[in-house]
C-alpha cells in the first residue's frame, strides 16, 4: 500500500506566544495516523527569524524553523499572542504579513485565539466571518471593521480560513479540522484520547460573564439528555420546558445562556451530528437516516449539509467511509 505524504502543518510563535495554544496543535493533529504507517500530519513550529521565542505564561519555547517553512505548508496555524503592537495597534511586521499572504495562495489558514489579530493585521479576514475570544473582543472590531466578527462561535471556518476562540476553543477547532480532512470516526477517536467532547455545545456566549439570574439553580441540561435521546422526536418547546420544571420563556432564556444557542438549533446540530455518523459507519439509505435522525426527508437532510458543510450525504459517505486513517494511542 502506498503511504500518502503527510499533511504539512506549520504552526506559527509570534512573542508572547500563548503556551496553551501553542502546544494543542501537536497534540491534537499528531495522533492522527495512518493505517499504512506514518503520520497523517506532520507539525512544525516556526518563529519569524527561527530564534526561540518567549511565552506568556513564563518559559521560552525553541522552534524547528523560520517563516520559510511556511512555502511548503499545507496548513498555516497562528498561535494567540499577547503582542501589544498587535493587540493594541493592530501592527503586523510586513515580513510576517507578507509570508502569511503567500501562503494562503496554496494553504488553509488558521488562527487560535488571538491570532486572529495576526491574520486580520495581514488582510487576510478583510469581508470574512471571524471569532476571537470574547475578552478581545471590542478592540478587534474597532482595530479590523472590514471584518465580520461573529462574538458567540467557538470558531468560524469562513472559505478556507479558519478562527477559534479563546482557550480551549482551540482544541474545538482542531477536531474540526481532523473531521472535515478524515470524518467523525477518527475524530471523535482522537477527542477520546485525548479525554475531551468530541464536539462542544453552544458557543462562548456561555463563558461571559453574567448576572446571576433568578433561577441559577437550574439547568436546561435534562432537555439537552432528552433530545439526544430522542432525535427522532418531535419535542416541543413546552415539552422540553415542561421536561425541566420552566416555564417557557424561562427555559428559552436559560438554555441560550448555557449553550449559547436556541433549542431549535442545538436540536438540529445533534441531529445533524449523529447523521454524519450513521453516513460513515453504515450503509442505511439517506432516506432511512434523515428519519432516525428526526430530520424528517432526505431532501432535507440534503439542505442541512449542503448549508453546514457544503457537501451531500452521498459525497459525504463517499469521502469518509473509505478515510485512510486512523489513530495511535502514543505515550
Amino acid at each position: 500500500m502506498t503511504v500518502a505524504a503527510p499533511h504539512q502543518v506549520v504552526v506559527l510563535a509570534i512573542a508572547p506566544v500563548v503556551a496553551f495554544d501553542l502546544s494543542i496543535p501537536a497534540q491534537m493533529l499528531a495522533t492522527v495516523t495512518a493505517r499504512a504507517g506514518g503520520a497523517a500530519y506532520h507539525v512544525r513550529t516556526v518563529t519569524p527569524d527561527g530564534s526561540p521565542v518567549p511565552t506568556a505564561n513564563g518559559y521560552g519555547v525553541t522552534p524547528q524553523g523560520d517563516l520559510s517553512l511556511l512555502e511548503h505548508a499545507d496548513t498555516v496555524i497562528v498561535a494567540g499572542t499577547r503582542s501589544p503592537d498587535l493587540l493594541d495597534d493592530g501592527v503586523l511586521d510586513p515580513r510576517i504579513a507578507e509570508a502569511l499572504r503567500a501562503a494562503r495562495r496554496r494553504a488553509r489558514m488558521v488562527s487560535l485565539c488571538t491570532g486572529s489579530f495576526v491574520l486580520a493585521a495581514a488582510g487576510l479576514l478583510e469581508g470574512r466571518r471571524a471569532a476571537t475570544h470574547w475578552r478581545y473582543a471590542d478592540r478587534f472590531t474597532r482595530l479590523f471593521p472590514a471584518v465580520d466578527l461573529d462574538t458567540n462561535p467557538l470558531y468560524v471556518a469562513d472559505r478556507g480560513v479558519l478562527t477559534s476562540a479563546g482557550g480551549a476553543a482551540a482544541i474545538d477547532l482542531c477536531l474540526h479540522v481532523i473531521r472535515e480532512d478524515h470524518g467523525s470516526s477518527v475524530a471523535n477517536q482522537v477527542a477520546r484520547y485525548n479525554v475531551v467532547a468530541p464536539m462542544r455545545e453552544g458557543g462562548q456566549a456561555q463563558y461571559i460573564d453574567q448576572p446571576v439570574a433568578e433561577d441559577a439553580g437550574m439547568s436546561t441540561a435534562g432537555a439537552r439528555t432528552l433530545m439526544t435521546e430522542r432525535l427522532d422526536s418531535r419535542l416541543s418547546l413546552k415539552d422540553l420546558a415542561a421536561h425541566c420544571h420552566m416555564s417557557v420563556r424561562t427555559f428559552t432564556r436559560r438554555f441560550r445562556q448555557e449553550t449559547g444557542l436556541s433549542p431549535a438549533e442545538w436540536f438540529t446540530s445533534a441531529r445533524l451530528k449523529h447523521a454524519r455518523h450513521l453516513l460513515e459507519s453504515t450503509d442505511l439509505p439517506v432516506d432511512d437516516i434523515a428519519a432516525r435522525t428526526g430530520l424528517g426527508s432526505g431532501t432535507n437532510l440534503r439542505q442541512h449539509m449542503r448549508i453546514t458543510l457544503d457537501t451531500t450525504p452521498s459525497a459525504y459517505r463517499r469521502a469518509f467511509r473509505s478515510t485512510t486513517t486512523t489513530t495511535e494511542h502514543r505515550p
